[in-house]
């Protein structure tokens, strides 16, 4: 597997959650268990992101390293490239994108999904599973991806996709589809390729940046992952489902 390192990139503003980044869980800030868990990956180096004094404060206070950044980034991924020059990271220097409301992320996934760029087509890397229920294959909150033989995208979308066109056939079709998980590796070259292009028509309308990816003919894989991720923290009932999944992962 590629040497990598891990980037958790992390803003204190969240519509739904405002200071996630900080809010207690289990005892602990919630950006200090995702930290602990890119320590647990096999990373050489696991890097805190943030344009905030509040959460860099915080990350220092548990050794953590950070990098402070800009506060004009539309995205975790434009922070993630800053960091990469700013740090002077090579092109060909493997980050893997650990986003800071994904506190119980198995370690195994994170190095998971760095060596899927050990296949020298891809140029991203990211992993989705089977869709657990139907009410979450339609739900647009739940994205969708559709790969090809070589297990490489062929499209990402909020949509229920493949439209079954046999009424019939519906089930068959929610079993094509994979539910996307927001984890993503990537050489720092691609990265820096990415940032600077503009959003395209597709990602515009559907609001996945993964789809300027494809738009500029970069290659994604799509790898499925060997256990299934915990939960992400968008809301206060995902803060306390988070919990009990730590508590569970604690007494393993």
């Amino acid at each position: 597997m590629n040497e990598f390192i891990v980037v958790i990139p992390a803003r204190y503003g969240s519509t739904r959650l405002p200071g996630k980044a900080l809010l207690e869980l289990n005892g602990k800030p919630m950006i200090q268990h995702v930290y602990e868990r890119g320590l647990e990956s096999s990373a050489s180096e696991v890097v805190i992101a943030t344009d905030d004094e509040r959460i860099a404060a915080v990350a220092e206070s548990f050794a953590a390293t950070v990098c402070m950044t800009r506060d004009s980034h539309a995205s975790g991924t434009e922070r993630i490239a800053e960091v990469a020059d700013l740090l002077d990271w090579d092109d060909a220097q493997v980050v893997v994108n650990l986003q800071g409301d994904e506190p119980t992320m198995p370690a195994a996934l994170i190095d998971q999904c760095a060596a899927l760029l050990d296949d020298d087509q891809a140029d991203i890397a990211t992993l989705a599973s089977p869709f657990l229920t139907h009410e979450d294959f339609v739900n647009p909150n739940c994205v969708k991806v559709i790969r090809d033989e070589h297990d490489h995208a062929i499209y990402f979308s909020r949509a229920a996709i493949p439209y079954a066109r046999d009424a019939g056939k519906q089930e068959r079709a929610a079993g094509i589809a994979l539910h996307h998980h927001g984890i993503y590796a990537y050489r720092c070259g691609v990265l820096r390729q990415f940032v600077a292009a503009s959003a395209s028509p597709l990602e515009v309308s559907e609001q996945l940046e993964q789809l300027r990816a494809l738009s500029l003919g970069m290659t994604i894989v799509v790898g499925v992952p060997a256990c299934r991720p915990g939960i992400g923290v968008d809301t206060a009932t995902d803060l306390e489902r988070a919990a009990s999944e730590l508590e569970s992962l604690e007494k393993k």
